[in-house]
Order: C-alpha cells, then structure tokens, then sequence
C-alpha cells in the first residue's frame, strides 16, 4: 500500500498573505515618497519629474550621505542585483547633483545590462550616460555658462566631471559657500591651504593628483586635483 505524504499547511493563510501584499505595497509607496522627496530637495525643479522617472524605471536604494573628499557620488550592488544603491553628497549644488545623480543612474542601467564585463566608465557606459543625459540638455535646466561646458563635455564624458576642469569653474561658482572655498587645481603650485583640518603646501601635479607637504608634519600626500581647499594663501612665486 503506497504510503501517503502528509499534507503540509501554507506558511501564510489567505488572510496573512493579503495582508502581506498591502505591507509590501504600502511599503512600495513610502519608498516612492522618500525618493521623491529627495530628489525635490536637491535638483533643479525643471529636471524633477525626468529623475523620478528615471528611479521608477529602475528603482535603487538613494542615499544622501556627508561630505566626502575623494568623490561625490557612487553606485555600488550586491552580485544578485537585489540591492543596487546609489550615493551622493549632500552638498551639492542642484547643478552638480543631478549630473552625478544621471552619471550613477547609468553606472546602473549598464550593470544590469553587462554585470562587470565592461569597462566601468567604457562606451557602454558614454553611450548610457548621454542617452540619459538627452532631456535634461536644456536652458530650462541649467544655466547658460554650465550647458555650454556640459554640451562640451558630453561629446566624450570623463569618469569624474571633475576630471574636466572647465567644467568644473562653472559648476563651483552655483556652490552654497563657492567664495570661501578653491579646487586644488586652481591655486598656483607653492600656495599654502588648508585641506582636512590641515595646512599644506602645493607641489607638483601628478596625473590626477598633486604632491602636497604638510606644514606640521613636513611629510608629503598625494592630493586629488580636485577637491576643495580652503583658507589659502596664494604663492607670490
């Protein structure tokens, strides 16, 4: 006689599992809010709707995080793609923000693409990034001194905007405290700043970064070009 299996009852009962799609639900729409609300608080209102759009199309966890001196904003997922998230500043300009904030979303829509079989800043990605940079394009959006750079910038995006340093100039004049603050880049090589709470001397530029001597500690850095400095006094040299 064929030994029967005894039935096994369902985790969730009709009931729990409605109830467990209107938790889902409702926790859907209070993500939705809380990215709208971000993305109200920090790009321009002419570029609102289209960067909402964007994270419904392809929803990731948005996080506002401090300021970080080697870069503004990441995207960062898990191998199973359940959880990409994408990070930025809290202070940045709307200009700026919403730049990186397009910059990220394409990191993202070639991931899911591609995994990690392309280069991360390749063609797959220039081609995501102006694709989705397209309606955004605009004097309705930014101000004539950032499109016309931007327009520039676009025909061969680099990994960091702040690789680009005109680009740059136009971007930091829209920022909040813009008079107390210089890019590395721009102040003349023997200039003491202050940078991290310390006192530097700038030396030669290296690629990408600057070699820098520590007042105090008389050691040297290798500083990113672009970040920012302040209480500087500029070389007479």
């Amino acid at each position: 006689m064929m030994a029967t299996v005894p039935h096994q009852p369902s985790c969730f009962s009709p009931r729990s599992v409605l109830t467990l799609r209107r938790l889902v639900y409702l926790e859907n729409i209070m993500q939705a809010d809380k990215i709208y609300s971000i993305l109200e608080a920090h790009v321009p209102p002419t570029a609102l709707s289209y960067c909402y759009q964007l994270w419904c199309e392809t929803p990731f966890q948005l996080k506002i995080t401090r300021t970080r001196q080697t870069k503004v904003g990441d995207f960062t997922t898990r191998n199973n793609l359940a959880h990409p998230r994408i990070t930025l500043n809290h202070e940045l300009n709307p200009y700026l923000f919403v730049i990186t904030y397009i910059h990220e979303v394409a990191h993202l829509r070639v991931h899911r693409r591609h995994g990690n079989r392309v280069d991360p800043h390749g063609e797959e990605w220039k081609s995501a990034f102006r694709l989705l940079m397209h309606p955004v394009m605009s004097r309705s959006v930014f101000e004539e001194d950032i499109l016309v750079e931007l327009e520039r910038h676009m025909v061969n995006p680099k990994a960091s905007s702040f690789a680009d340093s005109d680009l740059t100039r136009v971007l930091r004049q829209y920022d909040k405290n813009a008079a107390m603050y210089a890019t590395l880049s721009d102040i003349p090589e023997g200039s003491i700043f202050r940078f991290q709470g310390k006192f530097f001397k700038k030396g030669k530029i290296r690629r990408t970064r600057v070699l820098c001597h520590e007042v105090k500690t008389r050691r040297d850095y290798l500083v990113p070009l672009d970040v920012l400095v302040s209480n500087v006094q500029l070389s007479l040299l």
